[in-house]
């Protein structure tokens, strides 16, 4: 089944479309037309909607009184599925903005005139989506969804939702967000009603998971972590960096964190290192991680559509860029497998023949401008299924690259298609379609039914038009696909929405399902399939079975505890595991020296043999290496909130960039001399000085400590390194 309907949109005009609720059928699509800035009241919307999933559109737009609405904001569609949009539209006749609101599922709209200029599109309340936030110089919150704001803080720079409607947001009390290191973290828990102060010298925020960081600058710059939304906070052991550096969190879920450290100087490397369940301790995972400085990209893509399986690149010491796969969580990173049916040419592998290995594009390769038109595809419900732009070879080639599927998880990989395509996973895995990325107009659409393995295609007009993207429900269980284009005249953009579900006639029933094992590599092994922790079972389609999986179809498994071997464990503080190597060794600088780390404002040391358990691994018995974590009764710093008093403490971080942190270890009432030990993190050069020396300073920057004595005292403090 076809479908084509034709927008008209003038020169100067943009298209955009969002999908409203889930299983609904609804898609919105905006078209504008505007004119340079100075010219803004002579823009002009259109509105139209499909409640079929695209086949037919209505013009609707009277419904926002054929007012501009704001391309840089959107469509804003509420995450709940409850059919509530909102659309910011400039109104010239009264020089301000408005509100077009629905909440059934963009049938009707409501208006409201804003007392403020939106600097941001409207951001829902993930546990209440009448609940909105948005800024302009000033935070403004509706709970009516968005018929009355009111202004709950004034110079903020940027804001968050957080879990149990808590918001969170930075602030400037001279007004400016360009003071990097000196904003304060702020939040409140009933909507602007009261405020706490939860970090201050901030550079900034992110939310992941159950996790707050804080980038918190005292000479260099340095992580933060909070597990109870900013009310007590870790120092995470990790380098710091200065201003032309930065961190990066690549991911985040309720077990542990991903996070980027870029190297010194402009390499364009850094390294991944990964946490424990507290998002404080953490142990390197993968070196020469590439992530530019220019347009800090990253090639990091989370597999979804099996546990613990990332993917990335790496530029090797010769130059070349490398795709590296882990499977378990970080713990153990690798190159992807060459796929059977494809080979390495000449062209490609001249530097190392020995190296024939399929090289994923990703974002990096987009900003290159290389002929990669999408990025790689899964989705958690299409089990093992993963579309991506490879190149076989010894490193990543900029030649046009072709169309790889993997049906594992990525441990195997096969050339589906030749050249660039544009593609989308449907039907839960049970359909995969493609049409190809050329310059010339194309009619055809691609599509599989056994998960990439065999094609089909099937032309879809006899007018071929110059094809822009195509679009499908969100979700990936549609059976619909949209086709966006435009022919000869390019003031019309034209859509053709197919329906496959004329194409996979017969529902599926219980004899088109086999039973997979998950990661499996060894079947005549007792733990084949164990990553982390455990096993499991999927009901999966059979490749040769043509139907359909249903809308409400959920993914079948079983789950099975493995005995805890090597693979079920991160290097820990301190240690590292060489290349091709299962087992964990010692870090050269570390060996010798104590592990001590600060957690919770004591001095906690480590003893052990180089392994923790990876967070969220729920192995049993087989290999338990020996761990402990013993306070030491010392008091230490890791307070994000009063870093006012640690101002010329921290200058040592500055004099002496690579100090871990401080261990105040006494203040005596009638003695004007106090104790610090610095201890190092481990992989940084120690600094040069002598094993001691002395100098004052004002006892303002130690208070919490020295509080008996009077701020204009001045005092001798001894530094003794750690040898």
């Amino acid at each position: 089944c076809l479908r084509v309907f034709t927008f008209k949109v003038r020169t100067m005009g943009s298209l955009s479309s969002a999908w409203v609720g889930d299983g609904t059928g609804v898609l919105l699509v905006l078209t504008t037309f505007h004119l340079p800035l100075f010219m803004m009241h002579f823009g002009q919307s259109n509105l139209y909607r499909s409640g079929d999933y695209g086949k037919t559109f209505k013009d609707v737009t009277p419904l926002i009184n054929h007012t501009f609405i704001q391309t840089e904001f959107g469509i804003a569609v509420s995450p709940d599925h409850t059919g509530k949009v909102i659309l910011t539209g400039v109104v010239s006749d009264i020089g301000g903005f408005r509100l077009f609101r629905s909440q059934d599922f963009g049938l009707n709209f409501a208006s409201t005139d804003l007392p403020f200029e939106p600097l941001i599109q409207m951001l829902y309340n993930p546990a209440d989506c009448n609940t909105l936030l948005t800024l302009s110089i000033s935070l403004w919150l509706s709970e009516d969804f968005g018929a009355t704001w009111k202004k709950i803080y004034d110079s903020v720079c940027l804001v968050r939702w957080g879990p149990k409607s808590n918001i969170y947001f930075t602030t400037n009390t001279n007004g400016s967000c360009n003071d990097k290191g000196m904003l304060e973290l702020r939040k409140t828990a009933d909507y602007g009603r009261s405020f706490q102060t939860i970090a201050t010298k901030i550079f900034s925020f992110v939310l992941g998971g159950r996790f707050v960081f804080a980038s918190i600058m005292t000479g260099t710059r340095r992580i933060h972590v909070s597990v109870d939304g900013g009310e007590h906070w870790n120092m995470a052991q990790l380098p710091s960096v200065n201003h032309e550096q930065f961190y990066s969190i690549l991911a985040a879920n309720e077990d542990m964190i991903f996070m980027h450290v870029d190297d010194p100087g402009d390499s364009g490397v850094g390294t991944i290192y990964v946490s424990d369940d507290r998002g404080t301790v953490f142990s390197k995972s993968l070196e020469r991680h590439l992530y530019t400085t220019t347009g800090s990209d990253t090639d990091f893509t989370v597999i979804t559509s099996l546990r613990g399986v990332y993917m990335t690149s790496v530029l090797t010491e010769d130059g070349a860029l490398e795709t590296v796969i882990t499977y378990n969580q970080g713990g153990k990173w690798q190159t992807l497998r060459h796929p059977q049916n494809s080979h390495c040419s000449t062209d490609s592998s001249t530097n190392r023949p020995n190296r024939c290995r399929l090289h994923i594009h990703a974002s990096y390769s987009t900003t290159m401008r290389m002929n990669v038109p999408m990025l790689p595809l899964c989705q958690p419900n299409a089990v093992g299924v993963i579309l991506a732009h490879g190149s076989t070879g010894d490193a990543e080639s900029a030649l046009s690259p072709d169309v790889y599927v993997s049906d594992d998880g990525g441990y195997t990989w096969l050339l589906a298609l030749r050249g660039p395509h544009h593609y989308a996973i449907m039907d839960s895995g049970g359909l995969l379609v493609a049409v190809e990325h050329t310059n010339s107009p194309v009619n055809q659409i691609k599509f599989s039914t056994d998960e990439g393995q065999c094609w089909n295609t099937y032309n879809f007009t006899n007018d071929p038009l110059h094809f822009s993207g195509m679009d499908s429900e969100p979700g990936s269980r549609s059976m619909n696909v949209s086709l966006w284009g435009y022919r000869n005249d390019f003031r019309k953009w034209v859509v053709i929405t197919i329906d496959f579900r004329k194409l996979l006639t017969r529902d599926c029933d219980e004899g088109d399902y086999v039973q997979w094992l998950a990661h499996s590599a060894d079947p005549s092994g007792p733990t084949d399939g164990c990553v982390l922790g455990y096993q499991e079972t999927f009901l999966r389609l059979r490749k040769d079975s043509v139907c359909w999986h249903e809308r409400d179809f959920s993914v079948s498994k079983t789950a099975s505890p493995c005995p805890c071997t090597l693979d079920d464990y991160h290097c820990d503080f301190g240690y590292y595991r060489p290349e091709n190597s299962s087992e964990c060794v010692e870090q050269e600088e570390m060996k010798g020296h104590p592990l001590e780390f600060c957690l919770n404002g004591t001095t906690e040391q480590l003893q052990t043999s180089g392994y923790r358990k990876i967070p969220g691994d729920r192995c049993e018995g087989g290999f338990q290496p020996e761990r402990k974590e013993t306070d030491l009764m010392r008091m230490c710093i890791s307070n994000a909130l009063h870093t006012n008093s640690l101002v010329s403490i921290g200058s040592f971080g500055v004099m002496f960039r690579k100090a871990h942190y401080l261990d105040i270890e006494s203040a005596s009432k009638s003695s004007a001399r106090v104790s610090v030990s610095f201890f190092f993190l481990p992989g940084l050069e120690l600094f040069t000085m002598s094993d001691t020396c002395s100098f004052s300073i004002p006892l303002h920057c130690a208070n919490n400590t020295l509080k008996n004595f009077s701020k204009e005292t001045k005092f001798e403090f001894f530094i003794f390194l750690a040898s």
